[in-house]
């Protein structure tokens, strides 16, 4: 960024700006199965905190944040697996983990809920990069990140932009919240269906089709050049906030489609990463084709997708449970065809279809409005810290 922005704003080294930088790389935590919540770089995505699955014990909590108390507002960035990675912690009791700085700035200074925004722009992003080291992985160095420049505007100014910013993420963390909860629901009544029903049992293989893809060799650019056909790996499907795929991050070519024999998947394919980890799930709403991390299912009038994705839910322990391997943990076609499944009679099914596809339906709008709403932001998101739109110049509706 050109240093074109209003007279009226500073260009300050991050160290200048933060009442606290706490740094807590090189003191591992003591893991238990409850106690304070532990924040890790891999719950930390696109400027939310994911819930976290690990904890430190109680007794332990004194001891692990001598350098620091993490307060409510505060930005934790990741500096390695993945660099640059932002979050606002809550008001909740946490711990922080290895790979993360926590920023808070100065009162007087620097707006935190502006510094989560201007963490994530490309301005901050590009100069993380720049200053990143290249060994193992891409990381930054605590000397490095004090380093580089913020854009701070006056504080009404920060405030005004990063309420518009956050009016923005709120609305996206409704459609969330909604989600989770119509899945809830569709997981409800399907759970009541099978309880009180009298099914005949089959195994999942004689009764839908199930199919694996690949990856076409990355060093033939005619499989990969001005690709347009969408092409999934489980990465796609783990930030998703409802198991809904709408997109991909990689595309290939006609001629990459004929290097994968389970071709190009139709819309309502039902998804399931294999390995590392198992267990994602998703209904795709796009032709796709998959690379081997994933078991596909095509999915019959017997045992339509929503039942499958629901039926997969609740049987996900046996899932992970006939994985085997060595490196790490799989679940292959062979070990999962032959698992058994309850499935009603086709009145019984067709009673649960009619009951929740107006959930996805649902789930699937509030899925499009936060695309939206998303990219909205990360196009007004530059523009602002630019100065080059201003705050009296945008309306959110």
């Amino acid at each position: 960024m050109e240093n074109n922005f209003p007279k009226s704003w500073d260009l300050l080294p991050l160290e200048n700006c933060m009442e606290a930088i706490i740094d807590y790389r090189g003191k591992t935590p003591r893991k238990s199965s409850f106690g304070i919540p532990l924040i890790t770089a891999k719950i930390v995505k696109s400027g939310r905190i994911l819930e976290p699955t690990e904890f430190i014990p109680y007794e332990d909590y004194d001891e692990r944040m001598q350098r620091g108390i993490p307060n409510a507002g505060d930005i934790v960035v990741t500096t390695e697996a993945p660099l640059g990675e932002v979050g606002q912690l809550d008001n909740r009791k946490l711990s922080v983990g290895q790979r993360l700085i926590t920023l808070r700035g100065k009162r007087n200074l620097v707006d935190n809920n502006y510094l989560k925004f201007l963490m994530m722009s490309e301005f901050v992003q590009n100069q993380l990069r720049a200053r990143a080291t290249r060994t193992t992985v891409i990381g930054i160095k605590q000397t490095e990140l004090r380093k580089i420049d913020l854009v701070i505007p006056p504080l009404p100014e920060q405030r005004a932009i990063a309420g518009i910013l956050g009016a923005l993420d709120d609305k996206i963390e409704v459609n969330r919240r909604m989600n989770a909860t119509l899945e809830y629901m569709a997981r409800a009544v399907f759970r009541e269906m099978m309880k009180y029903e009298k099914v005949e049992e089959k195994t999942i293989g004689d009764i839908v089709t199930i199919v694996g893809g690949s990856t076409p060799s990355t060093r033939n650019p005619e499989f990969w050049e001005n690709g347009n056909i969408n092409w999934a790996t489980p990465k796609d499907l783990a930030p998703l906030q409802s198991p809904i795929l709408l997109d991909t991050n990689s595309r290939i070519t006609e001629m990459g489609l004929q290097k994968i024999s389970s071709g190009l998947l139709p819309v309502g394919t039902v998804l399931l990463s294999s390995r590392a980890p198992i267990g994602y799930l998703a209904i795709t709403q796009i032709p796709v084709a998959i690379n081997q991390g994933f078991i596909a299912i095509k999915c019959t009038g017997e045992a339509p997708n929503y039942f499958i994705l629901n039926w997969l839910k609740e049987n996900m322990e046996e899932v992970i449970g006939r994985a085997n391997g060595t490196t790490f943990l799989e679940i292959n076609k062979a070990n999962f065809r032959p698992m058994k499944i309850n499935v009603p009679p086709p009145e019984k099914i067709k009673a649960f279809i009619d009951s929740i596809e107006p959930f996805y339906q649902k789930i699937i709008a509030n899925l499009n409005e936060s695309r939206t709403l998303a990219s909205l932001r990360d196009s007004l998101l530059p523009k602002l810290m630019r100065g080059e739109v201003r705050v009296r110049d945008v309306e959110i509706k």
